[in-house]
Parts: C-alpha cells; sequence; structure tokens
C-alpha cells in the first residue's frame, strides 16, 4: 500500500467475511461497546490512516483505535525500529517487581525498554518537576494508583473531587470518579467520600449556566470549611481532572475554570490528578494536554498511545514504603514499553507535536467551513476533534453515512462525533477525511431526525 496515493474503497460494510468474524466473536465474548462493524485483516496491507478489512475494504481511519494508536497503522516511523529486534519470550513480566535490560549498559542498550521509557516520561514531565514513574497495564490501572498514592501521600484523608461528565476508567476504583453514563456504573458500589462538581466549558464564566460559578466563589472552592463550607480541605486526598474530556463529549474548558481549579488546588494543597489518557502522548499538539492551561498538575494519568499504562508524579508523593505498589499488577512488559518509547522518540525526531497542531488547523477549519445547520459546534486541540450535531440521532446518521464512503469514526458525549486522525497525518489525508466527513454531514441534512 502506497500511503501517498491510497484511497478509500468501501463497500457494503460490513461485508460476508466481517459477519463471519463478528458471529464467531460474539459466540464467547462478553457484550461490549463495539462502535462499528469493521473487522480488521491484521494480514492485509495498512499504512498510517488507511486500513483493510477483511473483506478487502480499504478504509481511512480518523479513530486510532481511540487514541491508543496514535501512529495508525504499521507506521514506518515505529515499524522500522521494530524489524531490527529478535522478540523473545517471555515478553510479559513481572512488573516493576522485575529488572530486564539489553546488553551490559543502559547506554548502549541495544533497544528500549521499561526503563528507558520512564526515563523519556521524566524528561516530557519534568517542567511539573516530576521525577518518578509506575508503570501498569492500562489507563484504568493508572487512575487507579494515582488514586493509591494520593490517599497514602494525603493520609488520613477520606473525600477526593470529580468533575460532571468525567470518564477514569472500568474498575470499581475509577468508576467511582466516573460522572458520565449511568450504564458504566449502575449497581457497582462506589470508594465513599467522592464528591461531584461541574465541569464548566460555559463560553462565559461570568454568565456561567453549569453551576461551578455561582456567583461569589466557586462549587470547588465554596464547599472547603475555610470558604463557608463543611470539608476540611486537608482531608481531601485529591481532585482529578481529564484537561479535555474524552468520553463525556471532547468538552474544552474555559480558562476561569481550569484557573480556579489550580488556585483552589494550590492554596489548600490538595493533590491535582489529570488524566492524560484520551489526550496526552502528543494528541493535542503539547505533550500533554494539561500544557495548554495554568494548571500545574502533581500527578498525571497516561496510556492509550503510550502502549502501557504509566502514573507519573514527584517521589514525595508516591510511597517510601516497599511493596505499596507492584507485582505482576504492574506493566511495562518488553514489546509494549519499547513501542511507547519508540512513539515517544517518533513525536520528538519527526517534530509530530507541530504537525498535530497545523493538521488539527486544517482540518477545523475545513469542517467549519460551510458546516450545514445542523452542526451545533466544531472544536478541537491539536488533532483532537469533535463535531456537535443538533441530536444524537443525526449524530450517529453521521457516523454510519461516514463508514459508507470509508470514513472510520466515533461518538462521544450524547450528540458528538470524536476525530482522532494519526499525529504525522498529511495535508492530503486530512483534507481527505474531512471532505468524506462534509459528504457524510449534507447526506443526513435532509433527513428528519429526533
Amino acid at each position: 500500500m502506497d500511503r501517498d496515493t491510497a484511497e478509500p474503497d468501501a463497500t457494503a460494510l460490513p461485508g460476508p467475511n466481517a459477519r463471519r468474524w463478528i458471529e464467531f466473536h460474539s459466540e464467547h465474548a462478553a457484550p461490549s461497546e463495539y462502535s462499528h462493524e469493521f473487522v480488521w485483516d491484521v494480514t492485509a496491507e495498512a499504512d498510517g490512516p488507511f486500513v483493510t478489512d477483511v473483506d478487502g475494504n480499504v478504509l481511512l481511519d480518523f479513530t486510532c483505535h481511540i487514541g491508543a494508536a496514535p501512529l495508525g497503522y504499521n507506521n514506518e516511523k515505529v515499524l522500522s525500529t521494530l524489524r531490527e529486534f529478535d522478540l523473545v519470550e517471555p515478553m510479559k513480566i513481572a512488573g516493576q517487581d522485575m529488572y530486564f535490560g539489553a546488553g551490559p549498559d543502559p547506554e548502549a542498550a541495544e533497544f528500549p525498554g521499561a526503563s528507558h521509557l520512564m526515563d523519556k516520561l521524566v524528561d516530557v514531565s519534568s517542567h511539573y518537576g516530576m521525577d518518578t514513574v509506575f508503570l501498569s497495564n492500562s489507563g484504568a490501572e493508572a487512575v487507579e494508583n494515582a488514586l493509591k498514592i494520593c490517599h497514602d501521600h494525603r493520609s488520613p484523608a477520606k473525600y477526593a473531587y470529580a468533575f460532571e461528565k468525567s470518564f477514569h476508567g472500568r474498575t470499581v476504583g475509577t468508576l467511582s470518579l466516573t460522572k458520565s453514563k449511568e450504564v458504566y456504573t449502575r449497581h457497582y458500589p462506589e470508594i465513599a467520600g467522592v464528591k461531584t462538581v461541574p465541569f464548566c466549558d460555559c463560553d462565559d464564566a461570568g454568565r456561567c449556566e453549569c453551576g461551578f460559578f455561582p456567583g461569589d466563589g466557586s462549587a470547588l472552592r465554596n464547599a472547603l470549611s475555610p470558604e463557608g463550607g463543611h470539608v476540611n480541605p486537608d482531608e481531601v486526598a485529591f481532585a482529578i481532572l481529564e484537561p479535555i474530556q474524552g468520553v463525556g463529549g471532547y468538552r474544552f474548558p474555559n480558562e476561569a475554570f481550569v484557573t480556579e481549579v489550580a488556585d483552589v488546588c494550590d492554596a489548600y494543597d490538595i493533590p491535582l490528578v489529570v488524566d492524560e489518557i484520551q489526550s496526552g502522548v502528543g494528541r493535542t499538539g503539547e505533550m500533554w494536554a494539561a500544557d495548554h492551561y495554568p494548571i500545574e498538575p502533581d500527578v498525571i494519568a497516561s496510556a492509550k498511545g503510550l502502549r502501557v499504562g504509566a502514573t507519573i508524579s514527584r517521589s514525595d508523593v508516591f510511597p517510601s514504603e516497599k511493596n505499596r505498589l507492584g507485582s505482576t499488577f504492574g506493566g511495562g512488559d518488553l514489546l509494549a514499553s519499547m513501542q511507547g518509547a519508540l512513539t515517544l522518540d517518533a513525536i520528538e525526531e519527526h517534530d509530530l507535536l507541530d504537525n498535530a497542531t497545523e493538521r488539527g488547523r486544517q482540518a477545523t477549519e475545513i469542517l467549519r467551513d460551510g458546516a450545514p445547520d445542523h452542526v451545533v459546534d466544531v472544536r478541537g486541540e491539536g488533532l483532537m476533534l469533535a463535531v456537535e450535531f443538533d441530536t444524537a440521532d443525526r449524530r450517529d446518521a453521521v457516523v454510519e453515512a461516514a463508514l459508507e464512503r470509508g470514513l472510520l469514526t466515533l461518538g462521544c458525549g450524547k450528540k458528538t462525533i470524536r476525530l482522532l486522525p494519526p499525529l504525522d497525518s498529511t495535508e492530503r489525508e486530512i483534507e481527505l477525511g474531512t471532505e468524506l466527513f462534509r459528504e457524510a454531514m449534507d447526506a443526513v441534512a435532509d433527513r428528519a431526525l429526533a
């Protein structure tokens, strides 16, 4: 496949082969949130945003596996280096309770491993004074460990603050912080003490409609006892914030809200955890979405595009006692660590932060230019893009119309579509994908949807 000339070519999705694979998969798989009936053929050609399914359809994937594949498929910026190594077994090892190297010296190592990945993560987080990393298997585990280290650091604190429409993972602990769809949390137990305040994305914080700024102060500030509330700030273990909400609808906060959260946390020494699982690792044109805002996080939770889970903070926040964290609960296996380190290398070597910024600007301009009346908003930062529609049915119709044209997209929130092109997308690929998306929007313009 020649990425420079490839074009989507799709008919009748899902095709007969895809239907057989879906039926086979569904025989034993627990029900899950499959967004579309696309079945990637891992033996067929794919490159960057272009991918082939099991029926030979070529699609343009603007989902990047919900951000978990930041450079798309078979990207030479990573794959060319991976090919140099003979893989070994076991590649999955007991987290950070086991050391592994590649030769006599870390500096001369044949390939990067977990130690190198942690070193790179400290480097890209050093402007926040962070010097310590715990690797895990997933984003949920990265957040789970953020909870643990903050509770240890602030012992015996008993409260925490999360924000409305947030999503932080699927474990019981992270679901206690998740305040979006009821289907995620119904009937599951919760960690006690988690309080919820609005996430303010109001256009004008001075005329706040969400309730975060009620007039004087803020919902967060006013809950604390020195400000007239009943919560002792010394008993607050942490506040956790998605700098840009993902599952909640790609909601971008206004600066007054972020500044207030930062000021309150700073004034009362409340650790601020930022969940960068979907927004981090270059997606927004900065390494961390928090870099766009006036905040100083104490803990960063990362995963997806990093290929492993990572909880990043300062040594004084992490427990110093051995065995407080660890075991096979930890991640950092050989292959995932190598992929994570090579992804960070590719972002730096190929100036992909700048590319994400420029290509995101291009995509936003195309999508806004002549958008149909049923489009409520087009918003984005870097290549973390969103188009909001007048109804959920309209949104779903656009997803289907885009798929018919060979473009993979994903819904989020109640009536929003998220677009996550690879970080190294070219001008041609952005133009191609956004034009297909515009065709899909136009195709449903005249439908009478509830």
